[in-house]
């Protein structure tokens, strides 16, 4: 009402001066006309009510995910049922994995903190929201999207001594006799964590230790090892545990990964002028295919080093794995072993960094290509300068181009083809500055490189059927496929869970030129695979809602969207500008009558 009292007051005011002090002779028809427009347009900067608002209950969403036992007992969680009986509502909803209506259950089984189905349901609604939670919520910038007038009630409890594995990483394939480097993360419980051990064990085996010391609450401890792959070839079951006393939780102190150790290499990368380029781009070769993979590095001429290790290995033998793989990288002096086509048999990227340094190159132009549909969406504004040489001019297909000074002589960066095999040129260097600068322009390095080599491996290059994509998950995550050497597009894998009653089976779809397939979460576990007459291990780890960590909300008041209560706004009225334009057509109709302008 306040609003549209001064809407009224300055409208009055506005018509008064227009007319009457400017010696405009008496129409009062023309002084309301006026006014009312003035007022309307006043109405509408101040976006003023136009009706009465009406109280609606809010929906009151209980968190419903496992992390409220991640105390050690149900103390919480009876606090939080506690919490819901005592809002007043029409509707409680549960979120977590999914929203869904029903009383809080006697014991939280969700096994994700997702709000987003929550927020999409208020938002159709026009309900707000009153959310019951601990604060551990996946996605908590969605919550600024309720509507007006939600809240969020956070129930927080006392300190738990605790150490947990929050990730690892490691390779998941190997060659018999590679070093190989893993890589864990202890997190400690909101009262800290007492000094720990935490163990590493190949097949039962223990093959590394390490003591870490005590730490504070919500810190997180890294722990690095390198162990020899063994030389005997098979599939490895990776255990990690973490031993603390007092420890609040025991589920989760383990993790378990799984690791494919090959007597020989799927994918093998030399480098004859190592750099950040050269190793950079091997990891995320590893990474990506996930197949064995072997790494050369010639220190000196003639003198070459094994990844890892860095054991000597003669010239021959390097240029003999190479003509062996079914995917091959050459990095530095492309030419050093000869012509490359005359020795390598499989799928081949040649990066030829330029001879000297020059002028700077930025990346943008991403003409039609195998790769364009990833390189359409990468960042390429915001990414730091590379160096370009010469490209061939006799390939299919350019995938990146690049220009100096973002302005002038355009170069290409990736240059393929696909005949006789599927063949990569890329005549630049300079990309380690992306993984440099760490958060976007680290991912556009990853997905620059993953890109190139997943297109290479769309040629049969590991003769291994689907299996898991990476060596671990967690409940509640899609499993991830890897299509492999099989060009079928669809797939049966029998799965026999180690300790389970019986075996079962799930059906994996390949879409058409798509190298994965996404199964349903499973239940935690390991689980020996069967797809043909391929083997496999997948390893599915507790729940991250068991990991500890800091609230991610905090209590009071949240939402900006608007709600079925609040009264309607001036902006959100059509007539309103109706009646504007009106009126001003109107008083210009009786001005030009009386002979004004």
């Amino acid at each position: 009402m306040l609003f549209w009292l001064i809407a009224l007051a300055l409208g009055a005011a506005f018509a008064v001066v227009q007319y009457r002090l400017a010696g405009v002779p008496s129409q009062w028809r023309l002084q309301v006309l006026r006014g009312g427009v003035v007022a309307i347009i006043v109405a509408l900067v101040l976006n003023a009510p136009i009706g009465w608002s009406r109280t609606v209950r809010p929906y009151v969403a209980v968190d419903a995910s496992a992390s409220w036992l991640a105390s050690g007992d149900t103390t919480l969680w009876a606090r939080a049922r506690q919490a819901a009986d005592s809002v007043s509502t029409d509707t409680i909803l549960l979120v977590g994995d999914s929203v869904r209506a029903g009383k809080p259950p006697a014991r939280p089984t969700d096994v994700l903190s997702q709000v987003a189905p929550l927020v999409e349901r208020a938002l159709g609604a026009g309900r707000a929201v009153a959310l019951i939670t601990d604060g551990r919520i996946d996605d908590p910038e969605r919550l600024s999207e309720l509507p007006s007038g939600s809240s969020v009630i956070l129930i927080d409890g006392g300190s738990r001594r605790d150490a947990a594995l929050a990730s690892f990483q490691g390779p998941a394939a190997a060659v018999t006799g590679d070093s190989l480097d893993f890589t864990a993360v202890i997190s400690a419980g909101s009262g800290g964590s007492a000094a720990a051990k935490v163990d590493l064990a190949i097949d039962g085996v223990s093959v590394a230790a390490t003591a870490i010391d005590s730490m504070a609450p919500f810190a997180e401890r890294e722990v690095r090892w390198r162990v020899q792959a063994g030389a005997k070839p098979g599939l490895r079951l990776i255990r990690v545990l973490v031993s603390a006393p007092g420890d609040a939780l025991a589920r989760n102190d383990t993790l378990v990964a799984t690791l494919d150790v090959a007597a020989g290499a799927s994918a093998v990368f030399a480098s004859t002028a190592p750099d950040f380029d050269a190793r950079y781009a091997l990891d995320v070769l590893r990474g990506t295919l996930a197949v064995p993979t072997r790494g050369y590095y010639r220190v000196a001429p003639g003198q070459w080093r094994v990844d890892g290790t860095l054991a000597a290995v003669p010239e021959e033998e390097v240029k003999r794995s190479l003509g062996e793989a079914p995917i091959v990288v050459i990095h530095g002096d492309t030419a050093a072993f000869g012509p490359p086509r005359a020795f390598v048999r499989g799928a081949l990227a040649l990066v030829a960094p330029p001879v000297a340094k020059g002028d700077e190159y930025y990346p943008g132009a991403t003409p039609p290509s195998p790769l364009l549909p990833t390189f359409s969406t990468l960042p390429w504004d915001s990414l730091p300068p590379i160096e370009v040489g010469e490209a061939p001019r006799d390939g299919e297909w350019t995938a990146l181009t690049a220009k100096r000074g973002r302005r002038l002589d355009e170069r290409k960066v990736i240059v393929g083809s696909m005949t006789p095999n599927r063949t990569v040129i890329i005549p630049a260097a300079g990309m380690w500055r992306w993984r440099f600068r760490g958060g976007r322009n680290a991912e556009a390095f990853v997905s620059f490189w993953g890109t190139i080599f997943d297109w290479l491996a769309g040629e049969t290059v590991d003769l291994r059927g689907p299996r898991p994509a990476t060596s671990w998950m967690r409940v509640g995550e899609p499993v991830r496929w890897r299509r492999g050497g099989m060009r079928d597009s669809v797939a049966t894998v029998v799965l026999r869970k180690r300790g389970g009653p019986k075996p079962d089976s799930i059906r994996l779809r390949f879409a058409s030129g798509s190298n994965y397939s996404e199964t349903p979460p499973m239940a935690a576990g390991v689980y020996a695979t069967s797809i043909g007459t391929t083997e496999g291990l997948l390893a599915i780890n507790e729940s991250s809602e068991w990991i500890p960590r800091r609230s991610s909300v905090r209590a009071g008041a949240i939402g900006t969207a608007a709600a079925v209560g609040r009264a309607p706004q001036a902006r959100t009225a059509w007539w309103l500008y109706a009646i504007a334009l009106a009126a001003l057509c109107a008083e210009w109709i009786l001005r030009r009558r009386i002979g004004l302008r």
